[in-house]
């Protein structure tokens, strides 16, 4: 069978023609080496079916590299270990104010303050340079769900709000600058459009280009602690519900790790894993 004419079963249950080159971007992300990315496209080639789904691609392919080098699984598992965050969704607006204080921002997070007409409960309120920023996050924890124009249309009406009663306010010492609408997954067309028009920024997995929450995360390497392929779900619940969100967290802190009762050959390799992946 051509490669070419197979057809994939996307997360969103839309088909899609299977890319190559879609695979091996993927994989060149990691940081893997080409003879590594070279034998993965192989395996996967070989084992390619007709309405294959692309969790049975990706489960290979990160099977195979947790065998290679297990932090290279961790980034390549990154998408899906942003949905482990979940369900509730406050683990993520955790992390999101994590990765704005690694940028210098100063954050507060589940905050309740007032608009001209009602209050408002706001996800993280962000200020640097003598300026604010409010952030909506709109996670989900299934994949194929993207955030459509009513989302920044109905973040938009909240900010207004919001800025219209801080402007008159004189405790208010900052200046109210930007409303951010902020999701795991994507935006559609017409949510980026208007977002665009209205003034918002809108941050999604792979939305600014080049600057898009799986970039920023990369650059920075501030990857959540469910990217671990080390750590059990338990293990890594527990670490969420005390706050430690961040992998680089655990760097020089054996606290948790030695509360959980890990051992000290487990405990070492955990840290090396998170060690290879912050500083790769």
């Amino acid at each position: 069978m051509e490669t070419d004419t197979i057809e994939i079963i996307k997360s969103s249950g839309e088909k899609a023609k299977f890319s190559f080159k879609k695979l091996k971007n993927s994989l060149k992300h990691t940081g893997a080496d080409q003879a590594t990315i070279n034998k993965i496209i192989n395996t996967v080639k070989d084992e390619l079916y007709q309405g294959i789904s692309t969790k049975e691609i990706y489960n290979r392919a990160f099977a195979l590299l947790k065998k290679k080098k297990s932090y290279l699984a961790s980034k390549y598992k990154l998408k899906k270990a942003i949905y482990e965050l979940g369900p509730t969704g406050f683990p993520f607006e955790r992390f999101i104010s994590t990765i704005l204080n690694y940028s210098g921002y100063k954050t507060e997070i589940d905050k309740t303050i007032h608009g001209l007409c009602v209050t408002h409960e706001i996800d993280v309120i962000a200020h640097k340079n003598n300026e604010t920023t409010i952030i909506e996050c709109k996670f989900h924890n299934e994949e194929g769900l993207n955030c459509n124009v009513k989302i920044p249309l109905y973040i938009n009406s909240r900010y207004n709000d919001v800025k219209a009663y801080w402007d008159i306010n004189s405790k208010n010492k900052s200046i109210l600058k930007k409303g951010w609408v902020v999701t795991n997954t994507r935006f559609t067309k017409d949510a980026i459009k208007y977002g665009n028009c209205a003034n918002l920024y809108l941050l999604s997995w792979d939305y600014p280009k080049n600057n898009g929450l799986k970039d920023r995360i990369d650059r920075l390497g501030l990857y959540p602690i469910t990217v671990s392929t080390l750590l059990t779900n338990r293990e890594k619940q527990f670490l969420l519900s005390r706050d430690v969100v961040l992998c680089r967290e655990l760097i020089g802190d054996d606290f948790y790790l030695d509360h959980l009762g890990v051992s000290d050959i487990r405990k070492e390799k955990i840290l090396n894993e998170i060690k290879m992946l912050c500083n790769n």
